[in-house]
């Protein structure tokens, strides 16, 4: 397995980080049991979750990823060998009444308040990474690229940066991130942190795949020259780059079977690229998740790809994926499709 750095921490991560949103409806506690045991057996030392979870959310089963992390923290004793990231809920009303009835401002009051409820439900002391889940303003939102001009209040940032401080300096955060962000939101959090010497965000964890490389676009350089990598997230576009979307098809228990509104990776477009992604895979006799997988593992800005699985046959081949180098005439294949049909996703 593959680490690489944190940001500027001294943290190493595995390339591949377990995700765990599906963990409390389409997986059950033991079945995620499994996966962390299998996970940590083939060198992933990261794992990512949030309050939110698990996915599609609902007050029934808000936290409900966390607590199932908690059980089996509590279980093994192996709170030390993992670097776990969870994230606090943006603003909301009219989707997540159920988590401090969507009014939530990333100050100290709200902060603290879901800080303490995740540790309490993960069973530990201390997080190794808090994320904002997405931006406190209208912009960027899921599978809604772009930003109209308004006059919208915000927290400012460095009110924020100072309340996820006094975290940090309690005990309870190691090092904070941000989620669903754009460069200038980057930008502003990092110019914060130097002029007023507050704690610096050394991730981002953003949607990246070859349906959407729209992080490339201003994000990517900002990655890299502020040594604040992506953590990428939907790697495989709901799994509709593995393929099993394919004509039509709508696999038992897969999840736009299950929740056909998430249609954020399957436009007419979108399956149009799909299909050439799949067959460029299958003419170099590689699996099109692995390759979808791999292109990402690739990327010089990218810190960490956050995968996640339904059951340990997709578990097993996500993994492995850490393991899988393209050749020049697959990157140029992937570069040709991308020409053509550049980000047909949000």
């Amino acid at each position: 397995m593959e680490y690489r750095r944190l940001g500027s921490t001294n943290i190493e991560v595995s390339v591949i980080c377990l995700g765990s949103m599906t963990w409390g409806q389409q997986n059950s506690q033991e079945e995620a049991f499994a996966q962390m045991d299998y996970a940590i057996r083939q060198g992933v030392n990261f794992f990512d979750t949030a309050e939110l979870y698990s996915i599609p959310p609902n007050a029934a089963t808000y936290g409900s990823t966390e607590t199932i992390i908690g059980n089996w923290l509590k279980k093994t004793g192996k709170r030390n060998e993992i670097i776990l990231a969870s994230k606090i809920a943006g603003p909301g009303e009219g989707w997540i009444p159920h988590i401090r009835g969507g009014k939530t401002k990333y100050n100290a009051d709200y902060i603290e308040r879901a800080v303490n409820a995740s540790l309490k439900r993960l069973q530990t002391d201390y997080i190794d990474l808090y994320q904002l889940h997405w931006p406190e303003r209208q912009t960027n939102f899921f599978g809604k690229l772009g930003y109209t001009a308004n006059t919208e209040a915000f927290t400012d940032f460095a009110e924020t940066l100072q309340a996820l401080e006094k975290q940090i300096q309690a005990g309870k955060i190691r090092h904070i991130g941000l989620s669903n962000e754009t460069a200038w939101g980057l930008m502003q959090f990092i110019n914060a942190s130097e002029r007023l010497k507050l704690p610096r965000v050394v991730s981002v964890q953003n949607p990246y795949n070859l349906l959407n490389r729209s992080y490339e676009i201003g994000l990517a350089e900002a990655s890299w020259q502020e040594h604040c990598g992506l953590l990428a997230y939907s790697p495989l576009g709901f799994g509709v780059l593995s393929g099993k979307y394919i004509n039509g098809q709508l696999p038992t228990g897969a999840r736009l079977t299950l929740w056909p509104d998430y249609a954020r990776y399957s436009s007419e477009s979108s399956i149009r690229a799909t299909e050439q992604y799949v067959l460029l895979a299958k003419a170099n006799g590689l699996d099109p998740a692995q390759m979808a997988l791999a292109y990402v593992n690739s990327r010089p800005f990218l810190t960490s790809t956050i995968i996640g699985a339904t059951n340990m046959e997709q578990l097993k081949m996500n993994i492995a994926s850490e393991e899988v180098r393209l050749s020049n005439e697959v990157l140029d294949g992937i570069e040709s499709i991308h020409a053509e049909i550049s980000n047909p996703s949000p």
